[in-house]
């Protein structure tokens, strides 16, 4: 077999992934490129694998461990994703700037940070807003 066309693969799936994370700005897209570098990395062991022949198929064996990696890295990856869409409306990370909440959080990030201000009538009534 010859080596040449499946590196050449990795190769291009490697850089297509490493443009997407530079240069996308939605979460899950950033994630679905990793993915795809991941996916190189995993090509890469397997075709060196079989190149050299090796009797223990190690190449094999740490892909498989890297499928387990890659499996939990989009699950937790995608329930924080969805934790911080659910919080603040946008999984675009520009506009992602502080992950910290809680008091003072939206001086730190020079916004509102998506809560509610309580406005004079709330005061005038007695009523307090709440965060969601």
């Amino acid at each position: 077999m010859h080596l040449v066309h499946p590196a050449t693969l990795a190769v291009l799936l490697f850089c297509v992934g490493l443009y997407g994370v530079l240069a996308r700005r939605n979460t899950v897209l950033v994630l679905m490129s990793v993915e795809l570098m991941l996916a190189a990395v995993s090509l890469n062991l397997v075709a060196f694998d079989v190149w050299l022949a090796d009797e223990l198929h190690s190449g094999q064996v740490f892909t498989l461990f890297l499928i387990a990696l890659a499996a939990a890295e989009i699950g937790i990856g995608l329930a924080i994703v969805l934790l911080v869409y659910r919080r603040r409306g946008t999984v675009a990370l520009d506009r992602l700037r502080a992950l910290r909440d809680g008091p003072g959080a939206a001086e730190a990030t020079g916004g509102t940070d998506g809560a509610e201000q309580p406005t004079a009538n709330d005061a005038a009534r007695g009523q307090e807003t709440t965060t969601p």
